[in-house]
């Protein structure tokens, strides 16, 4: 077949090969993809999307399923370890197999992807604190799905919260629709070529399978009930086949999806015009004056509020009890309601930003001025709350529910300076972007700081000056904190009733650890965590033989030498300790 040639045409690089120009090519499956022919095009016209051709159908067939079958070995009866970034690793390098053998070249931008990527994938088995894990596999997922639908365009930077939006809405139903359409147009094209014609033997070889199939069952049937053992034999044979079934629906699931996903980056990854970008979603309606008069009556209100807040940043715990709250009082009333008023603030301040007509340079450096007070009144208000954490760990101690917020009011309040930074500078369609690097740092942060050993440290630092030690609260920690507890426990210096609690929380780790069990858990569900904590108990156990358990009523309690009785589970609050 020929056609005439546009002189554009003949200067197309070489990765938009992706269109069906070769006759060597067996097999090609036509999807909807930005990427056209421009042949016949004026240069000054903007062509419409049309249907071309992608190469390799049957290799993007036998990596998804190759991957699936992957998915299946990796996961099948296995607890979430090392083999959940082994999986995703692999399911990255088989799609950029496909997509650079079809000529498809992700953007450079797109490759910054790689690196949250591959750190939140390490974490995923790194630790066990459940907040940080949970980040972990979220941020893991979300650093490959932006690769998947930036792939080509690269232009992830610049997306705003509704092109959040849009863009994984987009990629969830090309998982589900897409691979349809595929299979669909690789039937037809293979019908139209007449590889697989109706006289083909594979179809005959079908029909007699399926006309096999009920002869087979019944005589079967018969066998069976004439002989036990081969009854039980058949019986053990169908057993086989409930469970190969299953993995095998679960192979080809995984492989639909994953074919879904390929297609995308093929085929909706160019990110050619994002919302927003040549002309706003919403066009603004609200005049200056009403968003300066909404600005400037919420930051004297903040303003205030601050002014009767400030004599505690400097009077500490001492001008507490002359307000009428006790130290415990204080530290927890609020602080909920003030990181509500910090979020709520950062929304109203994006959306006036995005609805407000500014029609001169006056009213826009008087808007970034309102902005920018407000910000700093909102900043001072996060002090304050930042200080009713810091009061709440000076007489309790730590716990998750005081190190999450303390971290996140650090990143919060960059984000707020980062806020401030973008509407002075007018580009407020980097906001999305800002808040997903304060997320990564975030997660980062708890990972760094290992949530549950630095419980353990300071909770035992305290305990070593004469406070109380919650050693339920030690003991109801992840494998995170066991390797400290046992290096405290067998070499730190400290009095004896503190390590009398150390060691009833290690008691605590290792009966659960050794209570009976029927996992077939293997090196796919390695967690370098548990692996440290597993060692651990095992180089303590000889020292735990004084600790006696107490299993026969919950909850479970565990008597030390000196004959101090702690329960292994805890059921007060944290505040009580």
């Amino acid at each position: 077949m020929t056609s005439k040639k546009n002189p554009v045409s003949r200067k197309k690089n070489k990765k938009d090969s992706v269109v069906s120009e070769s006759v060597t090519e067996p097999v090609t499956a036509t999807v909807s993809t930005p990427l056209i022919q421009e042949s016949a095009i004026k240069p000054e016209e903007s062509p419409a999307p049309e249907t071309v051709g992608i190469k390799r159908p049957g290799a993007l067939f036998l990596v998804a399923l190759v991957l699936g079958w992957l998915f299946d070995f990796l996961f099948w009866e296995q607890a979430v370890g090392i083999n959940f970034p082994i999986f995703l690793t692999l399911c990255l390098l088989g799609g950029l197999y496909w997509l650079l053998s079809i000529g498809l070249r992700p953007a450079k931008k797109s490759l910054w992807l790689v690196a949250p990527f591959l750190l939140f994938a390490a974490v995923t088995f790194l630790r066990r604190e459940p907040l940080t894990i949970f980040l972990a596999f979220t941020f893991t997922l979300l650093s490959i799905g932006l690769f998947a639908t930036s792939y080509l365009g690269g232009r992830w930077i610049l997306y705003g919260l509704l092109d959040y939006c849009y863009k994984f809405l987009l990629f969830a139903v090309d998982m589900i629709a897409r691979p349809v359409q595929f299979v669909l147009q690789v039937r037809k094209d293979q019908a139209s070529s007449n590889t697989l014609g109706k006289n083909s033997p594979i179809w005959g070889l079908l029909r007699g399978f399926v006309i096999a199939l009920p002869i087979v069952l019944c005589f079967a049937s018969l066998l069976a009930s004439a002989d036990l053992v081969f009854n039980q034999k058949l019986d053990e044979f169908f057993e086989d086949i409930s469970e190969n079934t299953k993995r095998l629906i679960l192979i080809v699931v995984c492989a639909y999806f994953l074919i879904g996903v390929f297609l995308h980056s093929a085929a909706r990854s160019e990110d050619k015009t994002l919302i927003g970008e040549n002309k706003p979603f919403i066009k603004s309606f609200l005049g200056f004056t009403e968003s300066a008069v909404i600005l400037g009556s919420v930051s004297v209100l903040f303003l205030l509020f601050v002014i009767v807040q400030f004599q505690y940043f400097f009077g500490g715990e001492n001008n507490i009890g002359v307000a009428g709250f006790t130290y415990s009082q204080y530290a927890r009333r609020g602080f909920n309601e003030l990181v509500i008023v910090a979020f709520f603030s950062l929304v109203m301040i994006l959306g006036l930003s995005a609805l407000t007509r500014r029609e001169s340079e006056l009213q826009k450096r008087i808007y970034s001025g309102l902005s920018v007070v407000l910000v700093v009144l909102v900043m001072i208000i996060l002090v304050s709350a930042f200080q009713r954490i810091a009061l709440g760990i000076s007489w309790h101690g730590y716990s998750r529910l005081r190190l999450y917020p303390r971290i996140f009011l650090i990143w919060l309040g960059l984000l707020f300076i980062t806020v401030v930074v973008l509407e002075i500078f007018r580009q407020e369609r980097f906001f999305a972007f800002a808040a997903l690097l304060a997320s990564f740092g975030f997660a980062i942060s708890l990972f760094l700081t290992n949530i549950d050993a630095a419980i353990i440290q300071r909770n035992l630092y305290r305990g070593w000056h004469g406070k109380n030690l919650n050693v339920p609260h030690l003991a109801s920690l992840s494998d995170d904190a066991i390797p400290l507890l046992a290096t405290e426990y067998l070499y730190g210096e400290m009095p004896t009733s503190t390590r009398q609690g150390i060691g009833a929380a290690l008691a605590c780790y290792r009966y659960f650890a050794d209570l009976p069990h029927s996992s077939t858990y293997d090196w796919r569900s390695f967690n370098w965590s548990s692996w440290q904590a597993q060692r651990s108990l095992e180089v303590v156990r000889p020292y735990l033989a004084g600790y006696v358990i107490r299993y026969n009523q919950w909850p479970v309690r565990v008597r030390t030498p000196h004959g101090e009785l702690y329960e292994c589970e805890l059921r007060t609050t944290v505040e009580e300790d």
